[in-house]
């Protein structure tokens, strides 16, 4: 079997939403979450927990609450990725200390620190021959996760992550010229010229994985994507959970 590097594994990523019946080995799963834990840490404050889900009956509730996505039920693992200001608050406690609450900037580095933690657990997983598919759909209906499973106050669930050994090979997506995502030294719009380019090259994408049904370009998805609100049912969830209040 050809080892690839890690520099091949990112460039060759694909989201797997489809999985053989093959157990991972919980050992795995440790690693792989060990391997999260590396990743770089605001001020090493440490703010991710994950919360593996294991039963089936709670697996089927997550799976309607992100808005019917079956494979969380189907995948080998499902991980829940939670900002977790909770653990240091009870650290301040123990030291006779009361943490300031509902900073917004608390709830950035959580949130970033969180979303590194989780690529470094994906990265770990496809290094081992795994697959998987974050699921913001989480965030439709956060209450209910909450609920589910049992998170306290301080505590948000950010996405999840399906894990399992793939049993689809659906092709990359197209990323953006690089043009238009690198700048040197100051912000510029330059690489927008690009853009018919890609649109075709989004459009021609879309055809075959779709088998003809829809042709959709990257600017008519950008125009469906961003005009509609997300979501606005996050900010006062995340203030009752006691984020971002300041």
């Amino acid at each position: 079997m050809t080892v690839k590097s890690p520099i091949e594994q990112m460039l060759e990523h694909q989201s797997i939403r489809k999985f053989t019946s093959q157990v991972i080995p919980q050992e795995i799963i440790n690693t792989c979450v060990t391997a999260g834990q590396a990743a770089s840490s605001s001020s090493f404050v440490q703010v991710t927990s994950v919360v593996q889900v294991n039963s089936p009956l709670t697996r089927a509730a997550l799976a309607e609450a992100s808005g019917g996505q079956k494979y969380v039920q189907s995948a080998a693992t499902f991980l829940v990725f939670c900002a977790d200001l909770q653990r240091n608050q009870q650290i301040c406690q123990r030291q006779q200390q009361q943490m300031p609450i509902g900073f917004t900037e608390h709830t950035l580095i959580a949130s970033i620190d969180t979303a590194l933690f989780a690529q470094n657990v994906l990265l770990a997983a496809q290094s081992l021959g795994l697959g998987g598919v974050f699921i913001g759909g989480l965030r439709n209906q956060p209450e209910t996760v909450t609920q589910l499973l049992n998170l306290p106050q301080q505590v948000f669930p950010i996405f999840g992550l399906c894990l399992g050994y793939p049993d689809q090979n659906p092709g990359q997506k197209p990323r953006l010229p690089l043009s238009m995502v690198l700048h040197q030294d100051h912000y510029s719009n330059q690489g927008l010229e690009k853009l018919a380019s890609y649109d075709a090259q989004i459009s021609g994408y879309y055809q075959q994985r779709s088998h003809g049904k829809t042709d959709l370009t990257f600017s008519q998805h950008i125009i469906k994507t961003m005009f509609k609100e997300a979501r606005p049912h996050m900010l006062p969830y995340l203030h009752s959970q006691g984020f971002a209040t300041r």
